[in-house]
């Protein structure tokens, strides 16, 4: 999942992108609502991180906004503002969560999660296609009854596909998964990524769509 996170403080933003980071998600983080704007315009996120005193405005403006837009992206407030009146404006201007600074980092791994998940259809952290088994809470998969050690970036392409099993991900969505802004990207990343996770799974369960994209199948 590709997230972008909107937070002014140094200290608390590095440490939010580098525990998400190592969750194996990649991460966009900009510190303004006007680079938040523009990063949400151009890229398809799997959710937002919102604080909400932000150096060029509000972050409930650029929530409702959103919204306005259509965009069902989820989004996560992350504030400091903890009185129940600020927490009734945020999840009725459309946020899906309001976790209230300071915060434990694992808290806001499972509520990730959790967001997460309901987005998808699939609110059980266990999901199940014919003999895989996917824990995305415990991050563990298990083909045929055995644990299959994936890497950060083989569990960014398996979350796109076990979101939708049978549905078509295309290669630029496995991209935007994969990597950041500023990240270098190779023209063959994304296949040998889906080539990697073949090996580990069975080459069979994920099917190339030439010129379209890729799905997951029971096998």
């Amino acid at each position: 999942m590709r997230i972008l996170l909107v937070e002014d403080d140094d200290t608390l933003g590095s440490a939010v992108r580098d525990h998400i980071a190592a969750t194996v998600h990649a991460v966009d983080w900009v510190k303004n609502l006007t680079d938040a704007a523009n990063a949400a315009r151009s890229v398809h996120y799997g959710l937002i991180l919102l604080d909400l005193q932000l150096p060029d405005g509000v972050g409930i403006d650029f929530l409702k906004a959103l919204r306005r837009n259509a965009k069902e992206t989820p989004v996560i407030i992350l504030t400091a503002r903890d009185q129940i009146s600020d927490r009734i404006e945020g999840l009725n201007s459309g946020a899906d969560d309001y976790l209230v600074k300071p915060f434990d980092l694992g808290e806001l791994s499972a509520r990730l999660m959790a967001v997460a998940r309901r987005y998808s259809g699939s609110p059980q952290p266990m999901l199940k296609i014919g003999d895989l088994e996917v824990d995305q809470t415990q991050r563990r998969l298990m083909v045929a009854g055995k644990d299959v050690i994936l890497t950060g970036r083989e569990w960014a392409v398996l979350d796109l596909l076990v979101a939708r099993p049978g549905a078509m991900v295309s290669k630029d969505q496995v991209e935007e998964a994969l990597y950041a802004f500023g990240s270098e990207i190779e023209s063959n990343t994304v296949e040998v990524y889906v080539s990697r996770l073949r090996k580990k799974i069975g080459k069979d369960r994920i099917r190339t769509a030439r010129g379209v994209g890729y799905s997951l199948g029971e096998r």
